[in-house]
């Protein structure tokens, strides 16, 4: 009975850890255009550009990929975000694929066919994994 008891409570214990493990991905570089999320779920691609007063009415940009797919990147500011929509981008970070999320680590921007980092910005107070340089 003991053993039965403590295999069972053994199995409990570790069942999670192979599910959150495969969750996570290390730091990836991932490309695509900053969309809509609302535009994203009804299959447009919209606004047309940052002028377009229907940014004002999406309250969440994600992160959409040329296969279609979409990553949130709930650590990149709303008004970030906005700024490039309709921008080729990358951005790098760890990926979770089975929450269609990523914490982003830099945001790059193609400019004139060279990347450019919009985010983090050299010299501010915080960036994401690093402890401020004094």
């Amino acid at each position: 009975m003991s053993v039965r008891l403590t295999v069972v409570l053994l199995a409990a214990i570790l069942s999670p850890i192979p599910a959150a493990a495969d969750t996570k991905i290390e730091s990836v570089a991932i490309e695509g255009t900053i969309q809509g999320f609302n535009c994203i779920s009804m299959g447009k691609t919209c606004p047309t550009g940052a002028e377009d007063p229907l940014i004002e009415t999406e309250r969440v940009f994600v992160l959409y990929t040329k296969k279609g797919s979409y990553y949130l990147v709930p650590n990149l500011d709303r008004a970030i975000m906005a700024r490039h929509i309709n921008e080729l981008v990358r951005i790098t970070g760890p990926a979770y694929k089975k929450f269609n999320s990523m914490q982003a680590e830099k945001l790059e921007v193609l400019k004139g066919g060279v990347w450019k980092t919009t985010w983090p910005i050299k010299g501010w107070a915080w960036a994401p994994g690093k402890e401020q340089d004094r």
